[in-house]
């Protein structure tokens, strides 16, 4: 029976992997069609952290993300139409098509939203932990961040808050190994786990790839934030694409780039199903299955209609209430 429900979450993990990189394999199409405005920050090659770490929370918790954030929102559930609609700028997305890539949020699921500076959710996250602690929701607050946010003083003194008020959250670091265009060791002396230690919290260095090592850490490591023992869970990962989509990674060294399917983390939990039973045929059904759904909530938002710009100022200023008898 054990092993049972083992491989029933290692599929429902492996689905949450294959949806996003289907999602962000047809993102990168839409992109270079013209079909996406603005920018695009694509997580393939990450999917495990996603996957293992929002299969570790429940309603009660909130998440924060970032610029790379596409795989945080749909492991935790966002809905497929809406989010592509949002993503291509229409007006029947989450937030209007106004938000677009990275500034997807959704509060009906816990999602405070996502930005597209450098550590920006760590202390928006750190205040919902405040709130949850407050309230005795008996939530934990999530947040995203990038190793090139280790820099980032926010950083340290949202540890150092969590550190003297006990407080429900998870610092999740995604660490693969570059600081937009340049190596993270290049940009910061210390070591994360160390810098945890200095703020008496404690750290677990995890195989961001291996999403049953993730799954478990991050099970772990949210049942101790929830009791008040804020923790640091560090994945190391790859960056299969650039910085942002069409980035033509002059600085990366090529070996490297072509080394990271080496390592993917979607091909490991794919041998794990295999051996543990599931069969090609039924491995391909899941493929195939995850692949008209994305097919299908892109032509939704396709025939979508475009925002009224008449309502391009709702939701930006507030406006008095004595003075809304003059507009």
């Amino acid at each position: 029976m054990t092993k049972r429900i083992k491989q029933d979450g290692l599929l429902q993990r492996y689905r949450t992997m294959r949806l996003i990189r289907t999602v962000e394999t047809q993102l990168s199409r839409l992109f270079a069609d013209s079909e996406v405005p603005g920018f695009i920050h694509l997580s393939i090659g990450q999917e495990a952290i996603a996957a293992g770490v929002m299969a570790a929370l429940d309603e009660r918790d909130s998440m924060a993300t970032n610029h790379r954030g596409h795989g945080h929102v749909l492991a935790r559930g966002i809905d497929l139409d809406m989010f592509f609609m949002e993503i291509m700028g229409k007006a029947g997305g989450i937030c209007g098509g106004r938000g677009g890539s990275m500034h997807v949020a959704d509060m009906a699921l816990g999602i405070i939203g996502a930005n597209g500076i450098v550590g920006a959710g760590i202390p928006i996250a750190l205040g919902s932990a405040i709130a949850h602690s407050v309230r005795k929701t008996g939530g934990v607050a999530v947040v995203f961040f990038g190793d090139g946010a280790m820099a980032e003083g926010v950083l340290h003194e949202s540890l150092n808050m969590a550190s003297l008020w006990k407080l429900p959250i998870l610092f999740v670091c995604e660490n693969n190994g570059w600081s937009e265009f340049s190596p993270t060791k290049d940009q910061f002396a210390a070591e994360l786990g160390k810098l945890a230690q200095a703020f008496k919290l404690e750290h677990v260095l995890v195989d961001g790839n291996d999403v049953e090592a993730v799954a478990a850490a991050a099970q772990k490591a949210a049942t101790l934030a929830r009791a008040g023992q804020p923790q640091v869970l560090e994945c190391k990962t790859h960056r299969v694409r650039g910085h942002y989509e069409g980035d033509p990674q002059k600085y990366r060294p090529q070996d490297e780039v072509a080394a990271t399917g080496d390592v993917d983390p979607l091909k490991r939990a794919e041998q794990l199903l295999l051996k543990g039973g599931l069969g090609g045929t039924g491995l391909q059904q899941v493929i195939d299955e995850i692949e008209q759904r994305v097919a299908a909530s892109i032509e939704i938002a396709r025939a979508a209609p475009q925002p009224d710009f008449e309502l391009a100022l709702q939701d930006v200023y507030t406006v008095a209430e004595k003075e809304l008898q003059h507009v």
